[in-house]
């Protein structure tokens, strides 16, 4: 298949990830893909992005950006159309950003379905941050782009409600997850294991680090930790919260035993893991799909994360992850300490989670059939509105 991909992104962080591991995926599945989008995306390194627009944004009052923002749609709208016309494709895919009204404007005007991949309700999410200047208009942009997609994909059932609720033909609405490329992360990854009776244990942390992360609870609990096992917390990252754990560490003579590796490229990511012997997710956005989780999975690392029903979607309690109750800090600390103490039921946990990677395709080669599929479910000249 031909397939307009259009996107939005200016830095590559997360959001880079899923785009390229998909258009990757597509590719090698023999799809041609054309990628629109800002040339800043071309131009960004990993973890980075336009400073410039970053500082615009900053400065302007939030009512006028985001009027920017949706002024930027009529350019967008223009580049992508004459990509349309030039590459003629069999559908769009478009990851959704908030006033980018292009996917659905070109979808409509040259009679091709249009798939959208949702990862956050972004109108209520900077509403929430009190980021959202024009909430009528955000609201009103995030439904116009929602309602006239052939398909949308939320990557998790948490946000196909969100989806569901615009009032989106719930028929529509297709549940797509981040993924893992497996072949990054070899078996022989996984099965590193420190054996019973090792004394020192990794607890790790892949992302950008923020306080509601609750990593600061886990310095001090690897301070307050009395057993024979000597605890060492590696995050591999960075982000606004680690000035504040590196002082905590310091203060509570831990300093040595919490360790920042600082952004590592994605080749890296696996061997980092892997070095885990205790993966953590110690908080999450209650309708995300958490890259991480999915890397320590492939990974075969026993995982420690909130019990939540975005993260139920994924991982089982006692069979792929101990889950503990998010209000309940104690209980985090409680399965860490459970892992700390059982060297088998780290490896059994690791294992299971490995092997339900592979038995629900939960890959960016599986996430590539499903899209196609539904592209050619579709077919050319779909109007979702009737």
């Amino acid at each position: 298949m031909r397939i307009l991909y259009s996107h939005r992104i200016q830095s590559r962080d997360g959001q880079g990830v899923h785009l390229d591991s998909l258009v990757a995926a597509l590719r090698e599945a023999g799809h041609e893909v054309l990628l629109i989008g800002p040339s800043a995306y071309a131009e960004a390194r990993f973890g980075g992005g336009s400073s410039v627009i970053g500082w615009v944004r900053g400065m302007l009052p939030r009512a006028v950006g985001e009027l920017l923002e949706l002024a930027y749609a009529v350019p967008a709208t223009l580049k992508l159309d004459r990509a349309a016309a030039g590459f003629r494709p069999d559908a769009i895919y478009e990851r959704y950003n908030l006033f980018h009204l292009a996917g659905a404007i070109v979808a409509r005007r040259r009679g091709l379905p249009l798939l959208l991949e949702v990862n956050a309700p972004l109108a209520e999410e900077r509403a929430r941050f009190g980021g959202v200047g024009l909430k009528p208009l955000a609201r009103w942009a995030e439904r116009f782009v929602w309602r006239r997609a052939t398909r949308v994909l939320p990557v998790t059932e948490v946000l196909a409600g969100h989806v569901r609720d615009a009032r989106v033909d719930p028929a529509r609405v297709v549940v797509i997850p981040n993924g893992i490329d497996l072949e990054a992360f070899p078996e022989t990854l996984a099965t590193r294991q420190a054996p019973a009776g090792a004394t020192d244990l990794v607890l790790g942390f892949v992302g950008f680090v923020r306080d509601w992360h609750g990593l600061d609870a886990v310095v001090r609990a690897i301070a307050a930790h009395d057993g024979a096992e000597r605890l060492t917390l590696k995050v591999v990252g960075e982000g606004p919260a680690r000035p504040g754990l590196e002082a905590l560490a310091a203060q509570l003579g831990v300093g040595d035993r919490v360790v920042f590796t600082g952004l590592a490229e994605r080749e890296a990511i696996p061997a980092a893991v892997a070095g885990f012997d205790i993966a953590l997710q110690p908080a999450s956005v209650a309708y995300a799909s958490p890259l991480k989780v999915f890397e320590y999975m492939a990974a075969g690392r026993a995982i420690v994360a909130p019990d939540q029903p975005n993260l139920r979607e994924v991982l089982r309690d006692g069979e792929t992850a101990l889950l503990f109750d998010p209000k309940d800090q104690g209980e985090f600390w409680r399965a860490v300490a459970r892992l700390v103490a059982d060297a088998g039921l780290r490896a059994r946990l690791g294992e299971a989670a490995r092997r339900d990677i592979v038995a629900r395709d939960l890959t960016w080669a599986g996430n590539a059939r499903r899209v196609v599929s539904l592209m050619q479910q579709s077919g050319r000249g779909a109007d979702p509105s009737g």
